[in-house]
């Protein structure tokens, strides 16, 4: 496989080797002491999988007491997954990465615990699949507004399909205020 990093610290697209042939495909979508290597050293406790229409944007989540690692991938369809650095001591505080990722390259996203993430689905169905480095907590829920200014994030959908919930969740600025 491949790595490759970006802007963020930790945060790395991983490129697993595709085995093409007129049946189909094979690709190993996790092994431990590969990830290990390539510098991914954490253990995934939880797994989860989403299924979203065209247009649902999910995010941008993280967790407070208990920050979750993530390593994203589109198992069906495309997204344009997002890691945003929200540690305010961070030199790269606010600084935000975009990726795609589909069911064609097999791509996929690590995102350490600290990031909020979030995707949006950019396919008529699309399902994701990610391992967790933490349980999910209820109550532990953090979440910041996909269209917040402050972040000024180039989603490439003008007007995505948002929960309530997520609609709802703080500005950058609101979320720094609430650490004080």
């Amino acid at each position: 496989m491949d790595i490759e990093t970006t802007a963020l610290p930790g945060v790395l697209l991983i490129k697993p080797k595709v085995f093409p042939d007129a049946r189909g495909f094979f690709i190993e979508s996790y092994h431990a002491q590969r990830y290990q290597q390539a510098g991914v050293n954490v253990v995934f406790v939880q797994d989860n999988h989403s299924r979203s229409t065209r247009g649902v944007l999910r995010g941008l989540h993280f967790q407070i007491a208990h920050p979750q690692g993530k390593l994203v991938r589109a198992v069906r369809g495309e997204i344009w997954d997002v890691a945003v650095d929200i540690d305010p001591k961070s030199p790269t505080f606010k600084t935000w990465v975009g990726i795609t990722l589909d069911d064609q390259q097999h791509h996929q996203l690590y995102v350490p615990p600290g990031y909020a993430h979030g995707f949006v689905a950019l396919s008529e169905t699309v399902d994701v699949s990610y391992k967790c480095t933490d349980f999910y907590t209820p109550g532990d829920e953090g979440g910041l507004r996909w269209d917040d200014p402050d972040l000024a994030i180039a989603w490439p959908l003008d007007q995505p399909l948002v929960s309530d919930k997520d609609q709802a969740n703080a500005s950058l600025a609101e979320y720094v205020e609430s650490l004080v």
